[in-house]
C-alpha cells in the first residue's frame, strides 16, 4: 500500500460494513479519507477511497485483482480462500471492493 502498487481492497458484503478495531469504521464510501494502522496500532499512512462497489467471487475484474497485486483474477480466489477458509467461498458471493489512492505516508 505505503509503495503505491495496491490501490484495491476487497472483504465479503457481511464483513464490509462492520466496525474493526480501535480505528475502523467499515463501510467506508467514495471521498472518505482513511487512516491505515498497523498490526501494532501505529499510524502508517492515509488513503482517500475513489470508489466502492460491489463483484462476484466468480467474476472478478481485471482492475481489482491488478489493484490488489495479483496476476490474474484465478490467484485472487486462491489467495482470499486461503486467507477465509472459514467461508465457503463460491462464485456467487458478493465482495464490496475498496478502490483508494495514497494521500500521505506517515513514517515511523
Amino acid at each position: 500500500m505505503m509503495a503505491g502498487r495496491k490501490t484495491v481492497t476487497a472483504d465479503t458484503v457481511e464483513e464490509y460494513g462492520k466496525p474493526y478495531g480501535d480505528y475502523g469504521d467499515g463501510g467506508y464510501l467514495p471521498g472518505d479519507l482513511i487512516e491505515v494502522y498497523d498490526l501494532r496500532q501505529r499510524l502508517r499512512c492515509t488513503i482517500r477511497a475513489t470508489k466502492v462497489y460491489t463483484i462476484e467471487f466468480g467474476n472478478i475484474p481485471e482492475e481489482v485483482w491488478r489493484g490488489e497485486t495479483f496476476s490474474s483474477a484465478d490467484e485472487f480466489r486462491q489467495c482470499h480462500v486461503r486467507c477465509l477458509p472459514h467461508l465457503d467461498l463460491h462464485d456467487g458471493v458478493e465482495f464490496v471492493t475498496l478502490h483508494f489512492d495514497l494521500v500521505d505516508i506517515i513514517l515511523p
